[in-house]
């Protein structure tokens, strides 16, 4: 397991960039609305922490996992610096998982080719609850901050080079 005795929240503050300009978006899916919470608090909490407004923070809700890929095509068009999509996928008993996660991954991955706006994923693909509350805020730390840490540094590439 990638995440084992990991914690995803580590960062060192030095290596990340000044936020003060910089406008970032959340599209944020109502579906497991306990985990995707507690990632949009983690990527707030941390983009404040490295100096992004609150007003240059616009958080957008979509109802699932599926509908960030609109959501994000929607929030792109705004013209902020970067998306950061969250969601949380947890597997059920039919293929349904397998379906949402390939069209999620898939969408996410071309609007990244299809936009100089990049989008971060954040979307957590769990076989069951506890790995989902383990990735956001449990003892793999909260994805959501390193969605945070990984937009500022893509912000810095978009304009830098």
């Amino acid at each position: 397991m990638a995440t084992a005795l990991t914690n995803l929240s580590s960062y060192d503050l030095k290596l990340v960039p000044d936020g003060t300009s910089f406008k970032i978006h959340l599209v944020v899916s109502q579906w497991n609305n306990t985990i995707t919470s507690d990632l949009k608090d983690g990527a707030i909490n941390t983009l404040l922490k490295n100096n992004v407004k609150q007003a240059n923070i616009k958080v957008w809700y979509v109802p699932g996992s599926f509908e960030l890929v609109y959501g994000t095509k929607k929030a792109q068009s705004f013209d902020p610096d970067a998306v950061i999509a969250i969601g949380s996928i947890i597997q059920g008993q039919t293929k349904h998982f397998d379906f949402v996660c390939e069209a999620v991954s898939q969408g996410i991955k071309d609007l990244n080719v299809q936009s100089e706006v990049p989008v971060i994923f954040c979307v957590l693909t769990d076989h069951n609850l506890k790995q989902a509350q383990d990735r956001s805020g449990g003892k793999h730390g909260n994805k959501g901050v390193e969605a945070a840490v990984a937009a500022l540094k893509m912000i810095q590439l978009r304009h830098t080079h």
